[in-house]
């Protein structure tokens, strides 16, 4: 299983239409909404944004006025043969007044998708964990050191430190000793090497 580090755009073009990749990490569907109509925003009078989305246990797709299979499913097809998950990639084409015909679509979306998947900084995922830890502020050095393969997501500093993480469940195994577990989670993390 691999997903993706970041957001990244590639724009290529093909008989004057204009078509704009971009891959974006998620985490739910609720996530798809929203990324859409921001995409939407800033990519004003686009002709069609034709998406996919893969998540552990989803996947869907939108050929968005396009003909039927012919931008969707394409590019559903590459994340799945790329072994993605946790992506969206959305290909935001401006028409350029040239028909493409259905094989010229789906090269078109296909290739845009392949494009932008191969200009992002891709990461492998494990079974983990995603937990909140509380802990007294003279710790903090020791838990930084304990946790410095794991991704610290949020830290608030209040009475008693608290972080939000992303780890293996053998990493907190070995700091249960020195905080609180306010709650754990099984969630899909980057591998941290």
């Amino acid at each position: 299983m691999k997903s993706i580090l970041k957001k990244d755009i590639n724009e290529i073009t093909i008989k004057n239409s204009k078509f704009i990749g971009v891959i974006i990490p998620i985490e739910s569907k609720e996530d798809i909404k929203e990324r859409l109509s921001e995409l939407k925003t800033e990519y004003k009078n686009a002709t069609h944004y034709c998406y996919a989305f893969k998540l552990i246990n989803d996947k869907g797709f939108s050929d968005d006025g396009e003909p039927n299979k012919t931008a969707g499913i394409p590019i559903l097809n590459v994340i799945e043969g790329e072994n993605l998950i946790n992506v969206l990639v959305v290909v935001i084409r401006y028409f350029g007044g040239i028909k493409l015909g259905p094989g010229g679509l789906i090269r078109a979306y296909s290739n845009t998708c392949k494009e932008v998947i191969n200009k992002s900084t891709l990461i492998d995922l494990i079974n983990g964990l995603e937990a909140s830890i509380t802990f007294d502020y003279s710790k903090e050095k020791e838990i930084n050191y304990l946790l410095k393969n794991t991704i610290i997501k949020n830290k608030l500093y209040e009475q008693n430190c608290t972080y939000i993480i992303e780890t293996t469940k053998d990493i907190l195994d070995s700091i249960t000793n020195l905080i609180t577990i306010n709650y754990c989670k099984e969630k899909i993390i980057p591998k941290i090497n």
